[in-house]
């Protein structure tokens, strides 16, 4: 992971939002520690290195471009500082322009209190990219609770991609005689869904309180969330004699058009999908034909998904307390969990803040190493 995340157009509306930090410290870094400062030095260094190559590799010029910015900035505060200095020797002369300088002292440091919570900003802000990933959601249990949890979480994930202007595909759902889906499979497509979406894979832990002949009584159970990101280069090509294409016939039904209906079968596999969303045959055939692939795509998916993280758990949801709490590196609990299951900025700042901690542990990793190798350099010559 690149110590450069050029800054994204993903602003939080922080407005109701009531996050308790576990530690204060999370979500930053010392932009004035010496190792901090050391490391880029050191960036610079390399940005003027690679500036007068008159030619580069493909892994130069991408290193180059991922510096530049931030040597733009370690530029201005190191002007900004030289300044400060300079002032501060005209102060220790004790001349009839103290308060004055002072007050100089004051604004460029202001100034680079500024420029400081920038370059935090382009050190740590994820980057993100346009793509697309198949998320599943799972009951853990066969008991109602359970698979009621599974249909609301797949609410708040549906609110949320409109909320971030994501195109959403369910290509299956198995839904509870008893109330509630026992499985729900979709492809969300948008800006910054391989980076956000990736973040809820694991288990969600559920707290509720339902009342029965013997009292109240808790239920906990787990909810599965995978997460397979489409690889950008993969794609899904279904050989025109792997088709087989009829109409059929349906009562009217929920404002569809049954006369226009279209069922699609993937012989070698056996996938059959309909489509009735339209007038037209030709647009529902079309519409059958790419749900068809995103669901041979989402096998493939699968078959090839060997994630780690999916049996970790990653948040509890209280219902009796009416909190959510992630369980993860730079967690944080959210004071008002039916607020939060609406699926909008709340679930986003909670995502973007277990992203950015990601990325400064990623950069305090290497300063770590950078460190220990420019000791043992400083050893070896001594």
């Amino acid at each position: 992971m690149s110590v450069s995340r050029i800054f994204s157009s993903m602003l939080t509306n922080g407005k109701n939002i009531r996050l308790l930090r576990k530690c204060s410290s999370h979500n930053g870094v010392n932009i004035a520690d010496t190792a901090v400062q050391s490391f880029l030095k050191n960036m610079t260094a390399e940005h003027d290195i690679l500036s007068s190559k008159t030619e580069r590799t493909p892994e130069e010029s991408k290193r180059l471009f991922e510096i530049k910015p931030i040597v733009k900035i370690l530029e201005r505060r190191n002007n900004l500082s030289e300044n400060i200095e300079m002032l501060k020797n005209y102060e220790d002369q004790r001349d009839d322009n103290e308060n004055k300088i002072e007050g100089e002292i004051q604004g460029y440091m202001n100034r680079m209190t500024a420029v400081d919570r920038e370059l935090q900003t382009i050190l740590l802000e994820p980057q993100y990219t346009e793509g697309s990933a198949l998320l599943e959601l799972s009951a853990s249990t066969d008991k109602q609770e359970t698979m009621v949890f599974v249909e609301e979480l797949f609410e708040m994930y549906r609110r949320y991609a409109e909320y971030k202007d994501w195109e959403i595909y369910v290509i299956s759902q198995q839904e509870s005689e008893a109330g509630g889906i026992e499985k729900v499979s979709m492809f969300v497509e948008g800006v910054g869904v391989p980076e956000l979406l990736t973040t809820e894979a694991g288990l969600h832990r559920v707290i509720k309180t339902f009342e029965n002949e013997s009292g109240r009584n808790v239920h906990t159970s787990t909810v599965l969330v995978a997460v397979m990101v489409k690889p950008t280069d993969k794609e899904v090509n279904i050989a025109a004699e792997d088709i087989y294409v009829e109409n059929v016939s349906y009562e009217p039904d929920n404002n569809l058009y049954p006369e226009a209906a279209v069922r699609i079968t993937h012989t070698p596999t056996g996938t059959v999908v309909e489509c009735q969303d339209t007038q037209s045959y030709k647009e529902n055939a079309d519409i059958a034909l790419k749900k068809m692939g995103m669901i041979l795509l989402g096998k493939q998916l699968k078959a090839q998904s060997n994630s780690s993280t999916e049996h970790e758990e990653i948040r509890t949801y209280s219902f009796p307390e009416n909190i959510v709490t992630d369980h993860r590196m730079g967690g944080l609990t959210y004071k008002n969990l039916q607020d939060f299951m609406n699926g909008e900025n709340q679930l986003e700042f909670m995502q973007e803040y277990f992203l950015r901690e990601n990325i400064r542990k990623d950069f305090l990793d290497q300063i770590s190493q950078f460190t220990k190798e420019f000791d043992m350099k400083s050893a070896d010559n001594m």
